[in-house]
């Protein structure tokens, strides 16, 4: 089968892209399909289009590890200076038109926010992953959260703050210092908080706040990545993710960092995390969690395959934070930990997120 993996392009998720489409890559070469590991935004200028996925190449061998700081994104932008007129990289669109199926192996805005699914329901381009709308629902993490709120899934309360109206609210603050901060859900959320930017993804934009002094900064900081943040009561407890593939759920994993929370180091440095899938819960528990995910999966309208990500509290309830529409497929990743669980080994739950591709284009 030809297959382009598509990788890359110019989110802060850029370096787990690429050591995601890399695995991806490999593993579907070993299986004897024809696989092309392409970056979205830098494409492929040769002169041998026509001949590409017969080519005899290594194309994951030009692609680094993950750093532990976010990539220079105006460093890329700089290899394009046309990028703002046309995002796909040369051939990038003749390619994927091309090939059988396109593997989505991009992560954060560039993939996760439907327009490139829109792009390519237009172009008659069958890709993995879920369709443009629920792309665009869950990058969204404050309309994700209505909706969990709409149909009764557990989540932390909170409330959306707009760029434009930060410094009336920082004023707001500073002339009732002390009080607590308000919920547009009802009530009041206590320090300690979590701030997140709106359509974030791997951590990044994400504040743990504690006291009065660091609100503000955290603020600050996460509107430096979006026009739009969260910000949200903080569950102490224990963190886990629940994979959903064609609406059933895979085992539990615990995810427990050995310093600080489940950030962007914590989540791609090897050794920085404990993961335990099966997650050592009761079972009742386990098919709470699981229940909660698939209907997670189902009001947020996904496909194919996605991830929900939970905290349970020191009292045993459970709140689900968010859902992941193309999850890390790295050798760190969460995903592919609990497919291999579940008795998927790596190789094989690439064939699975294909097919389910392929069915749904029938």
């Amino acid at each position: 089968m030809k297959i382009v993996v598509l990788a890359g392009g110019i989110s802060s998720e850029r370096d787990v892209s690429l050591s995601s489409g890399s695995l991806i890559y490999k593993a579907l070469r070993s299986r004897g399909h024809q696989a092309v590991l392409l970056d979205v935004f830098l494409g492929y200028e040769g002169d041998d289009i026509e001949e590409i996925f017969e080519k005899n190449k290594d194309w994951a061998a030009d692609v680094g590890h993950i750093s532990e700081e976010n990539p220079d994104i105006e460093q890329i932008k700089a290899l394009r200076p046309d990028w703002k007129k046309n995002f796909f990289g040369p051939n990038v669109i003749t390619l994927c038109q091309a090939a059988d199926v396109v593997f989505m192996g991009l992560h954060g805005e560039n993939g996760e926010n439907g327009r490139i699914q829109a792009f390519f329901d237009l172009m008659g381009i069958c890709y993995t992953g879920t369709d443009y709308v629920s792309s665009a629902l869950c990058m969204d993490k404050g309309l994700a959260k209505e909706l969990f709120v709409c149909h009764g899934i557990p989540t932390p309360c909170g409330f959306r703050l707009k760029k434009s109206g930060l410094e009336e609210y920082i004023q707001k603050r500073k002339q009732n210092a002390g009080k607590e901060v308000p919920s547009e859900e009802g009530g009041a959320i206590r320090f300690p908080l979590v701030v997140k930017a709106c359509c974030g993804g791997s951590s990044v934009g994400v504040y743990m706040v504690k006291q009065e002094e660091e609100y503000e900064k955290a603020l600050r900081d996460a509107f430096r990545y979006d026009e739009e943040v969260i910000v949200e009561q903080y569950i102490k407890g224990r963190e886990f993710s629940v994979g959903v593939m064609e609406g059933k759920a895979l085992p539990v994993i615990e995810i427990a960092p050995l310093q600080g929370f489940y950030d962007y180091r914590n989540k791609y440095q090897a050794g920085s995390t404990v993961e335990t899938c099966p997650a050592e819960i009761s079972v009742d528990k386990t098919k709470e969690m699981q229940k909660w995910a698939e209907k997670a999966f189902q009001v947020l309208r996904l496909k194919n395959y996605a991830r929900m990500d939970f905290m349970m509290n020191e009292e045993g309830e459970m709140f689900c934070l968010e859902a992941n529409t193309l999850p890390g497929m790295t050798p760190t990743s969460l995903l592919p930990q609990e497919a291999a669980a579940a008795g998927v080994e790596y190789g094989d739950l690439c064939e699975k997120i294909i097919e389910a591709a392929l069915r749904g284009r029938e």
